[in-house]
């Protein structure tokens, strides 16, 4: 899977922004927090879930199950607005 090119992740500060180009269904903005923008930033290029959990895994510290349930939270609210390429 990875990000549609219809939008473009734009960093701002520590804040990370998803935004709609206007060939996108979806019409706004997506903010997201750090977990998030690592999420969109690893989605630009071709990548799994798993390789996606894998990456943040070697990265955080983080109790049993909360990466994977993150990270399967932002890519399911990326598929409903039609963010992502399978």
């Amino acid at each position: 899977m990875k990000l549609k090119k219809d939008f473009i992740v734009h960093k701002a500060g520590k804040e990370t922004m998803l935004v709609a180009t206007g060939s996108a269904k979806f019409s706004g903005l997506v903010k997201g927090n750090k977990t998030a923008g690592e999420v969109l930033e690893l989605l630009e290029t071709e990548t799994t879930e798993a390789d996606i959990v894998k990456k943040m895994r070697e990265k955080y510290d983080a109790p049993e199950g909360a990466i994977e349930r993150d990270v399967n939270k932002i890519i399911t609210e990326l598929k409903k607005i039609g963010a992502i390429d399978e």
